[in-house]
């Protein structure tokens, strides 16, 4: 069940409370409670994106449904701003520049495959997301990675890389899964209203 629009502007009310805190303190503080909203206190997962001027400026998020939405996303946003390692943390002079992209993930669904062409043949671009899984390493692209790696071949060959494998690598041991998301950002809100 889509989000409302309501409980989508407190999400993004959050992640900016949450860099702007960590931004005051050097840390990470707790999560606001406020008045208990059923959507936003089921467990759900996450990803929180920053950019500044359509330049990716940190990504972290979880994969697994392990806190209430209203604190994957508050925890999900500092380690966005601060702990991404492809980034040096966020910085004040940086902050105002920063818009604020949310991603709900659904619930993984399995994909059960014997090779890569059953798994390109599955895939459905610009609706799943992806997860591949060997050995305890993992990687991750959100459906919004469509947008820059539209074929594919290409998109699976990336997220093998993503990984740490091969572009070219396949097991039969890996494991697979799908999920769609529920994305939403600073700029589309302000441009819905």
């Amino acid at each position: 069940m889509p989000l409302s629009p309501a409980h989508r502007l407190e999400l993004l009310a959050l992640a900016r409370q949450s860099i702007d805190r960590a931004l005051a303190t050097g840390a990470l503080a707790g999560c606001p409670h406020s008045i208990p909203s059923t959507e936003l206190s089921l467990r759900r997962a996450s990803f929180v994106t920053l950019h500044i001027r359509e330049e990716l400026r940190g990504c972290c998020g979880s994969i697994s449904a392990a806190h209430p939405l209203r604190e994957d996303v508050w925890r999900n946003a500092y380690a966005s701003a601060f702990t991404d390692p492809r980034f040096a943390p966020l910085t004040r002079d940086e902050w105002p520049q920063v818009s604020i992209h949310v991603s709900v993930l659904s619930e993984l669904q399995p994909l059960h495959v014997v090779d890569e062409a059953g798994l390109l043949r599955s895939l459905q671009p610009h609706v799943d997301g992806l997860l591949l899984e060997l050995k305890g390493n993992r990687a991750t692209f959100l459906p919004e990675v469509w947008e820059h790696l539209a074929d594919p071949e290409r998109f699976l060959r990336h997220l093998k890389l993503k990984g740490g494998w091969a572009a070219d690598f396949w097991s039969s041991d890996m494991r697979v899964w799908r999920y769609t998301t529920e994305s939403f950002g600073e700029n589309e809100e302000a441009e819905s209203e």
